[in-house]
């Protein structure tokens, strides 16, 4: 179990790591908002005020406004051209540019969502009941985190990084990647501060179409710390190993794709 102590961390300060690539993450959007969905789909609270926290390129803020298609939506992000990938989404959606570790509302609102956003930021032991205390009146929390440090993905992440002309810059970046809490202390840091709290965990997969798929998953996410400090060349070389640890660790399947295992942790609470 995560020590209250523990810096949940999972990644260094995105400011230092490059704005994201909105084109590369979104060729996996269909894969990326289903979580998003299943999320709110156990959302049961009303809400005339929702904020997106770390809303991305506007997907998970684009099933809000459907779902709740009178609220006051805002999403908040820190990447510009995530930002601009959303208010071209939802140009009637208001978008703002925080630090959403420092984020606080000016209004009280009655949802926070948090898709696939917590888990770059630290101390959740402290985060978690900050954002409950944020909350309205019988508000809702609604979080999604993303739950594969032991995945061969990422596993394999921290191999090439420790194992290259590269491992002085990257083994840094590698111990920086802390773990997110496990189910029983979101339960446990929650379910005094809640009416009701629920954590679950869904193991998502996949069938991508080879292991340059994974490559291009992580391109748009994981695999950007470690690539940002490299040159064009090191790049290369860095993702050429990294895909013959992916050939031996995914197995293609008889129809030619293999099965990409996606494991995430949920959480729901109401104030």
């Amino acid at each position: 179990m995560a020590s209250p102590g523990l810096n949940l961390a999972i990644e260094p300060d995105e400011a230092t790591a490059g704005d994201w690539d909105t084109e590369l993450y979104l060729k996996f959007e269909d894969e990326r908002t289903q979580p998003a969905r299943d999320l709110l789909a156990r959302v049961r609270s009303p809400a005339r005020r929702i904020v997106d926290l770390g809303c991305g390129p506007g997907t998970s803020t684009q099933l809000l406004a459907a779902r709740y298609p009178d609220a006051e939506i805002v999403g908040v992000d820190n990447s510009l051209q995530m930002l601009a990938a959303a208010r071209r989404r939802l140009p009637k959606i208001a978008f703002e540019q925080h630090d959403i570790g420092a984020w606080r509302p000016r209004v009280r609102p009655d949802l926070i969502f948090a898709n696939a956003a917590l888990q770059w930021l630290p101390n959740h032991h402290e985060l978690i009941p900050r954002l409950m205390s944020y909350l309205a009146e019988d508000g809702c929390l609604a979080i999604q985190m993303p739950d594969n440090r032991q995945e061969p993905s990422h596993a394999l992440m921290r191999m090439v990084a420790a194992d290259g002309p590269w491992a002085d810059r990257l083994v840094p970046v590698a111990k920086t990647r802390g773990l997110i809490g496990i189910y029983s202390d979101y339960y446990g840091w929650l379910k005094p501060l809640s009416r009701r709290a629920e954590v679950w965990q869904t193991t998502y997969v996949h069938p991508l179409p080879g292991v340059g798929a994974v490559v291009d998953w992580f391109r748009g996410s994981g695999l950007r710390p470690f690539l940002n400090l490299l040159d064009e060349c090191e790049r290369e070389q860095f993702i050429a190993r990294y895909m013959e640890g992916l050939a031996d660790a995914y197995p293609t399947e008889p129809d030619g794709r293999l099965l990409f295992l996606y494991p995430r942790l949920f959480v729901i609470a109401v104030k």
